[in-house]
């Protein structure tokens, strides 16, 4: 990306919404040349440029006192800003907790929840108004209230409410300019104060991250509107099957046993297995998701872009592989790059572990939340990986007055009001409707009003009239536990506790891999992922049809996947199929990401265990940074075969002589070989899609669709522009595209290889025609952007990673985003690959998702365990701690992870001790 905005507009509807909109960015725009002058000094004097900057900054030495607090609290940071506390109960732990993290980043906190409330308009004013909207009618705050109402455990509200004590201790008696330096600028345009802190603030939180990794309903999107342009053989085509024969799944074994009905790794699979793939999902009802499409475009991305490609590495190693004797586990989620990190360091210990006091924890937190997400305590490490689970289903609703129809009746909506607070202007009301499938989306938006206008129906569907509505079935909409399971995850003594707080991490459903000090290894499946009463999920359902739908009760735990302990001693988790589809009852997904990763990691490992090798901390972490490439593997000797007569294009082509396919920042091959891909999938797949899917702004004179017999080539095409974010336009590169090329490589002649005369171009026929003109056209590009000497060029220079304040460094005046905004830095690696630093072909080169971090864990010997993050603890501007992990990140160090008592005594720098 970089992220959508978290302070964006959702931009779509009405022209009175446009003229919202205007009004909301100059607001915006006031907001910012104040910043600006407060930052830069600029009619406010010395006093305001460095007064209000330090303002803000923590006291990290001494002491202070912190209402509630039973005992004292330690606080000791290292030299890179990097909090571990010690207290003597879990309230205590928690309350310090809650201080710390607002210290560093509560303006981060607080726009972060007023996203998952939907009251960014009360911060940002009316051009969140539409954005609010959208969250609203999702209704990610009601079911956090409900899941803290009804649901989670007492002790798990006692953290929360702990942690949101410590939150407000922070902020009590604090002015804005004291919290942060974006309040100090806020006080110019409106009233807004900060408001306390609740323990359903934090529980919000998971609903922003399971709505960022919710699985494939941005494919079931595209999939929809690609039946505009492209039949259903040509669809399949863009979609196809996992390689399960050539990338292993994560569970390459075990089965439902007949015998106790639950998920036995020893069991093996009953040969009539393979029955989950549905019947026609839609019995060929589509739709025109265009309008829902673009909303999706506008709704802040917290954790990144969500589609193809996007996941996380993971992988655990034996201890009889490793040089340590023990497990090493290495994780490294991929997400969207931001300013300050989605993560947060940091170390939880209880002095002693008694009843009163049970955690001694250090990892990687999220600001807003108690306990740690991904690290260790003192008996196990975890990490995890986004499964894919397709846990959300669009569902047409034929919308009948006052209600909609089900089974031949007209039943009536379940409505509420919400209320929308804008600051500087009126307030705004909406009504949410929700039928049995959710809430109706398609109510956001004036264009989504219409959705289905078009849609091929069978002769069993209801009349269309206007078109049908649009509902939402996400299991994240119900109440859930994720948030026990935290508190379960960090407190966990071995495989059996594990997996029961797997048991509780019920969306997002991620995979879960395991290490512990007694050398085991593992691996759970968790999530809450729904039986589908008919369908698979791939397209929209009819929502009138009690034929569809879902089952009361989702998949069980007991019948998910795991392993224990596996024979080959060795667990690879990057979103590859979890398990073959043909050994296994229950369909979990059928967009999986394609295996390219995982299966390169899985390489690595086996090139040194059969070389009789064993695998050390640096192993895994330059595993990490493993750039290579797998289409260039497959397309460059193909590439090199065809006769280029344009001597400089033959020029670009010789660097791919001898390229062994890395992708370092430095190289011209790689350079050159990533814009001959992207013109590979443009000129095949990209100008043959529907603009929905291109991105915006990018006009093509195309056939117009439908219609039949002779007619001339002017009046036979229409001018169609893109209407995609860059960041989410098709076809983005990922590894689905890299199995589509592969299936099409021995066919010569298909027709996708086929691209109409352009210019002075000719139409190819065939496969070496147009990748003739990808070369030729990758030159030209290249030589716009790098120059014409390609002895100049670089990869790097054209994979650049600028890291963005998300909020005021997202738009507006130059020197405001050179204020709060860093880089850019050129960066190695590439899209699929193990340094999955994505970019999207369709919309450019920069660098759009990063390895949010890097950790390895040297398990049982803690304190040799190393981490990083991509910026740095704080997120004050002009802190040290800003973006001082940075270039450490860029060149694949790691830190020193400092875990034992001595251990965090002699790296620390700074110690402040709260005091009741």
């Amino acid at each position: 990306m970089p992220a959508n905005t978290t302070a964006s507009s959702a931009a779509t509807g009405s022209a009175g919404a446009k003229t919202g909109r205007k009004k909301g960015r100059r607001a915006r725009l006031i907001v910012i040349v104040l910043v600006l002058a407060l930052v830069a000094g600029i009619g406010y004097g010395t006093f305001w440029s460095v007064t209000t900057v330090r303002a803000s900054y923590p006291q990290t030495t001494g002491s202070l006192k912190l209402d509630g607090l039973d005992g004292t609290v330690d606080v000791k940071r290292d030299n890179y800003g990097i909090p571990q506390l010690y207290a003597d109960s879990d309230a205590d732990l928690f309350r310090a907790q809650g201080f710390v993290q607002a210290q560093d980043r509560f303006w981060e906190m607080d726009v972060r929840r007023h996203m998952t409330a939907g009251r960014l308009s009360e911060m940002f004013g009316s051009g969140q108004v539409e954005t609010d909207s959208f969250l609203r009618t999702l209704g990610w705050r009601k079911v956090a209230q409900e899941e803290y109402d009804k649901v989670l455990s007492e002790d798990t509200k006692k953290n929360l409410q702990a942690y949101a004590d410590g939150v407000n201790a922070y902020l009590k008696g604090r002015d804005g300019k004291d919290i942060s330096v974006e309040y100090a600028a806020l006080g110019f345009t409106n009233d807004y104060k900060p408001a306390e802190w609740t323990p359903v603030d934090s529980v919000a939180w998971l609903k922003a991250m399971a709505w960022d990794l919710r699985g494939n309903m941005q494919d079931e999107i595209d999939r929809s509107l690609m039946t505009s342009r492209l039949d259903a053989k040509q669809i399949e085509d863009l979609y196809p099957a996992y390689p399960y024969a050539k990338h292993r799944p994560i569970v390459d074994q075990g089965a439902i046993s007949p015998v106790t009905g639950k998920f036995d790794p020893d069991a093996t699979p009953s040969d009539s297995l393979g029955s989950n793939t549905a019947q026609g999902a839609t019995e060929g009802l589509n739709t025109q998701l265009s309008a829902l499409s673009d909303t999706l475009d506008q709704i802040p991305a917290l954790l990144g872009p969500n589609g193809n490609g996007i996941g996380s590495n993971s992988w655990v190693v034996s201890g009889d592989y490793t040089t340590t004797g023990k497990p090493l586990l290495a994780n490294d989620p991929h997400l969207a790059p931001q300013l300050p990190s989605v993560w947060y360091q940091m170390g939880l210990h209880c002095r002693e572990i008694t009843a009163k006091c049970q955690y001694d924890t250090a990892g990687y937190t999220f600001s807003g939340m108690p306990g740690v997400i991904v690290g260790h305590n003192q008996d196990i490490a975890w990490g995890l990986t986004n499964l894919g689970a397709d846990v959300t289903d669009l569902f047409l609703e034929k919308v009948s007055g006052d209600g909609y129809l089900y089974d031949g009746k007209v039943k009536p909506f379940t409505t509420r009001e919400e209320t929308i607070k804008v600051a500087g202007g009126k307030d705004r009301t909406i009504t949410v409707r929700e039928t049995n499938n959710g809430p109706l989306v398609s109510d956001r938006s004036s264009e989504l009003e219409t959705v289905g206008q078009k849609a091929p129906v069978t002769n069993a569907a209801p009349d269309r009239a206007d078109g049908y509505g649009v509902a939402l079935k996400w299991t994240a909409l119900e109440p859930g536990k994720s948030m026990d399971a935290v508190f379960e995850l960090n407190r966990a003594k071995d495989f059996p506790t594990f997996r029961a707080a797997a048991a509780d991490f019920e969306v997002p459903s991620q995979n879960l891999i395991y290490a512990d000090t007694k050398g085991h290894i593992g691996y759970q499946a968790p999530g809450k992922i729904p039986v589908r009463l008919k369908g698979d999920g791939m397209m929209p359902s009819p929502g009138w049809s009690s034929a569809y739908g879902w089952k009361k009760d989702p998949v069980p735990f007991d019948e998910l996947p795991y392993e224990y302990d596996p024979k080959r001693g060795y667990i690879v988790t990057a979103n590859q199929a979890v398990i073959d589809e043909k050994k296994y009852p229950h369909l979990l997904t059928k967009d999986w990401g394609y295996g390219t990763r995982s299966q390169r990691i899985d390489d690595l490992i086996q090139s040194k265990i059969k070389g009789g090798g064993k695998i050390s901390t640096e192993d895994m972490q330059k595993m990490q940074m493993d750039n290579t490439s797998e289409i260039a593997a497959l397309l460059v000797p193909e590439l090199m075969k065809i006769d280029i007569p344009d001597k400089s294009v033959r020029e670009a082509q010789k660097l791919l002589e001898g390229w062994d396919y890395t992708q370092e920042p430095d190289s011209a091959a790689a350079a050159y070989f990533n814009a001959v891909w992207r013109n590979i999938l443009k000129l095949a797949f990209g100008n043959k899609l529907p603009k929905e899917l291109r991105v915006k702004g990018e006009c093509l004179n195309v056939p117009r669709a439908g219609g039949s017999g002779p007619v001339d080539e002017q009046r036979r095409l229409v001018r169609e522009c893109g209407r995609r974010d860059a960041d989410s336009a098709q076809p983005d590169g990922g590894d689905r595209w890299y199995q589509v090329v592969a299936d099409l490589m021995d066919d010569q002649n298909s027709d996708w290889w086929k691209a109409p005369k352009s210019g002075r171009y000719e139409p190819t026929e065939n496969r070496d025609q147009l990748f003739a003109r990808a070369m030729e056209h990758a030159r030209w590009e290249l030589t716009a952007k790098l120059g014409k000497d390609i002895s100049t060029w670089s990869w790097g220079r054209l994979h650049q990673l600028t890291l963005k304040n998300q909020t005021l460094g997202t738009e507006g005046p130059g020197l405001l985003q050179r204020a709060l905004n860093r880089g850019p830095w050129n960066i190695g690696g590439g899209e699929a690959a193990v340094n999955a630093t994505g970019w999207n072909a369709a919309g450019g080169y920069e660098v759009v998702w990063v390895p949010s971090m890097r950790m390895v864990v040297n398990v049982g010997d803690w304190d040799k365990s190393r981490w990083i993050n991509l910026t740095g603890a704080s997120g004050h501007a002009f802190s040290a701690h800003y973006t001082d992990q940075t270039d450490k990140w860029v060149n694949g160090e790691l830190l020193g992870w400092s875990f034992g008592t001595n251990a965090v005594t002699k790296a620390t720098t700074d110690t402040l001790t709260l005091k009741p």
